[in-house]
């Protein structure tokens, strides 16, 4: 599989990753990890990691089709293993990140992913795609 990627394959890699290691994550978890990696992306090599769009939520950038696929799991950790093969180039900048943020509890990742592009774009009430160029603008260091 090469990149960029479909952020469902990315975020079941996660999930698959985080089972395996017994240390599953929330969907929530889920959403600020995929946002957390694909700034990372973009400050590496200004280059993404999945084109799928961001949504500023209330509780920051979601993907939907990922929040809804996972939903069901509603705030429990989520145990499941899928058949997801990444770049090993990939997973080698995606484990690391995955393994310091799983870690943090979700309310402890929101200051990190609702800031910058999200702040501007987010809304009350309505859910706003946030432009990768405008995280590549405002997120990147």
């Amino acid at each position: 599989m090469k990149r960029p990627y479909k952020a469902m394959d990315v975020a079941k890699y996660i999930i698959t990753k985080c089972t395996r290691d017994e240390h599953p994550i929330s969907n929530l978890q889920l959403q600020k990890i995929l946002y957390i990696l694909q700034k990372e992306y973009l400050q590496r090599d200004q280059k993404c990691l999945f084109f799928d769009d961001f949504e500023a939520w209330a509780f920051g950038p979601n993907i939907p089709n990922v929040y809804y696929y996972f939903c069901g799991f509603g705030s429990m950790p989520i145990q499941a293993e899928y058949d997801i093969k990444l770049d090993l180039k990939d997973t080698k900048i995606i484990d690391p990140v995955v393994e310091r943020k799983r870690n943090l509890k979700p309310w402890d990742l929101l200051p990190e992913t609702q800031n910058g592009a999200w702040n501007i774009v987010y809304q009350k009430g309505e859910q706003n795609v946030i432009p990768l160029s405008l995280i590549k603008q405002l997120e990147i260091n």
